[in-house]
């Protein structure tokens, strides 16, 4: 079984959005929380919100994946869009248990020059100040394709923060194909050995979200190019044995992939036909 469905706008509401998704034929969505490319985020009107609720229990919504801005940088060398990220995060987190239940993912960060191991530490500190025992939301790391000084561009470095995160039942990871690839991690030829791999250094019970992107690039090249499913580099045979193996069932699948509105219409059917025919 699989959920999929693409990324949304929150501008005419949740339940504009959980509507939506349904005329694309697809029973998931992401949605950000706020600009991608800047801090404004919507006021959250409950009444809306209880309205989407009641739709995804009706129509048997997966998790619903929200994403956070771009902009937030809880590892930046500047203290100040450190403090900018994690205002950001808190403020994200507290909006997000108006939907209980659902994703917040987000990109760990870039350094910015400090080094990994200093970025992995003020990524954890960050969570550390902004996650609390009774939050029902779970947030997730994306895996990164290691472009500039981007934090967790392999699973090791996704583990090390987790592993300094205090609530880590409140952490989870969501697995991007495209820049795993970019990354270098052959999902294309080697699947079942990466998600070994992923097994043994974070374990497969924190796999809760897929971002589902074929690549413009070459494994390896850490550029972060995604590309329409089957026109990449990962290829649509690749991508089908991805969708249908037994670790991703029943997780949330996202394309992110350079569409229109009729473009995601029919990768969602694509996706969908592997699991009919």
């Amino acid at each position: 079984m699989i959920h999929i469905g693409c990324h949304l706008s929150v501008t005419n509401g949740y339940e504009a959005m959980g509507r939506q998704m349904l005329e694309f034929g697809g029973d998931t969505f992401s949605w950000f929380t706020r600009n991608p490319r800047g801090g404004k985020s919507k006021d959250v009107d409950p009444a809306d919100v209880k309205a989407l609720e009641e739709l995804l229990s009706e129509k048997r919504f997966g998790k619903l994946v929200a994403h956070a801005s771009y902009t937030m940088n809880l590892c930046s060398a500047n203290p100040d869009t450190r403090a900018n990220g994690l205002d950001m995060l808190k403020k994200d987190l507290e909006k997000m248990e108006y939907l209980p239940g659902q994703f917040y993912n987000f990109h760990p960060g870039s350094h910015t020059g400090q080094g990994a191991e200093v970025g992995i530490e003020q990524i954890a500190d960050g969570l550390n100040k902004a996650l609390w025992p009774e939050m029902q939301t779970t947030v997730l790391l994306e895996t990164m394709a290691g472009k500039g000084s981007e934090v967790g561009r392999s699973f090791e470095e996704l583990r090390k923060i987790i592993d300094l995160v205090d609530l880590k039942d409140k952490i989870g990871v969501c697995f991007d194909t495209c820049h795993t690839w970019d990354a270098g991690y052959d999902i294309a030829a080697d699947l079942d050995g990466v998600l070994d791999q992923f097994d043994k250094i974070i374990g497969l019970s924190r796999l809760k979200a897929v971002h589902f992107n074929d690549s413009k690039n070459e494994r390896g090249s850490g550029k972060d190019r995604h590309e329409k499913l089957g026109q990449g580099m990962i290829g649509m045979k690749a991508m089908k044995r991805f969708a249908m193996h037994p670790a991703f069932d029943g997780l949330p699948f996202i394309l992110e992939t350079p569409n229109d509105d009729e473009g995601y219409v029919q990768e969602i059917a694509t996706v969908k036909g592997w699991f009919q025919a």
